[in-house]
């Protein structure tokens, strides 16, 4: 991997005033067609799937995990019953807008160069890696989907692959999602005591289904004196009705520095 830039102050402002003008643009200058509208529950269920709310990670207080709960109650709202009609593009960022003070959020954890912050609105990437994941498990696209460039934590009842998650940061690092479909999609969110929930409905049911499996997977001890976690993300497409496998597809790649060392026997969490 090559070595991660450290740049001034200065030149992360300057570049997140020109990134930011940049998405912008494209949020309300672009012929793109973005979804905004929020509908009744339609009755199709084509995914689900639930994240725990509260986990014990080292060096990360508690506190900042219950902020984050309240920060996911606030966003959920722009989002649940969103629908996706055909040719529509979802854009997270421009759905929930900016995460402030005065919308209530709270100072949640944040990742900055590897390192646990606290920053207002921390904790909105379990939402948009939840919706990456249920995605994956439909026939619509990501466009636009950023990794997380650090393995911070170890692997702790993992049950999804490394890498199958979705960073993201106001406004420019976003994650849209794209209906090329000739049916309609909707966005379903909830927070309960214990779990983020979220689901893909529709109108109708399709005959597909998806395997989410990786490839490659390996450590690699760079020469930066750290170690990197590399892999493939592909999936299998499934017909429902003959349980057939029809094709499989290549998703993403994942190259991250790995912030633990892979060589100890990893400590509960």
């Amino acid at each position: 991997m090559k070595k991660p830039i450290h740049r001034s102050k200065l030149r992360l402002f300057a570049g997140k005033i020109f990134f930011s003008i940049k998405k912008f643009i494209y949020w309300h200058l672009s012929r793109v067609d973005f979804a905004k509208k929020i509908e009744k529950h339609l009755p199709v269920e084509i995914f689900s799937h639930k994240t725990i709310l509260r986990r014990k990670l080292k060096n990360v207080d508690m506190w900042m995990q219950e902020n984050k709960i309240t920060n996911l109650k606030i966003a959920i709202k722009k989002l649940d019953g969103l629908v996706l009609n055909p040719g529509q593009t979802f854009s997270y960022w421009r759905q929930i807008g900016r995460p402030s003070k005065k919308k209530g959020y709270l100072e949640g954890m944040v990742l900055q160069s590897g390192k646990v912050t606290a920053g207002i609105g921390g904790g909105l990437c379990q939402l948009s890696n939840l919706l990456f994941w249920i995605t994956l498990h439909t026939p619509l696209n990501v466009t636009e989907r950023w990794r997380h460039g650090y393995d911070v934590f170890p692997d702790v009842k993992r049950n999804q692959p490394f890498g199958s998650g979705a960073t993201c940061s106001y406004p420019n690092i976003d994650l849209q999602i794209q209906n090329k479909t000739s049916q309609k999609f909707q966005l379903i969110l909830e927070v309960t005591d214990e779990y983020l929930i979220g689901k893909w409905v529709s109108e109708k049911p399709i005959n597909l289904k998806y395997k989410i499996f990786e490839k490659d997977h390996e450590i690699k001890n760079e020469w930066l004196g750290t170690y990197s976690r590399n892999n493939k993300i592909f999936r299998k497409v499934i017909d429902k009705n003959s349980n057939k496998e029809l094709h499989e597809e290549f998703i993403t790649e994942n190259h991250a520095l790995m912030m633990y060392n892979p060589l100890l026997e990893n400590e509960q969490n």
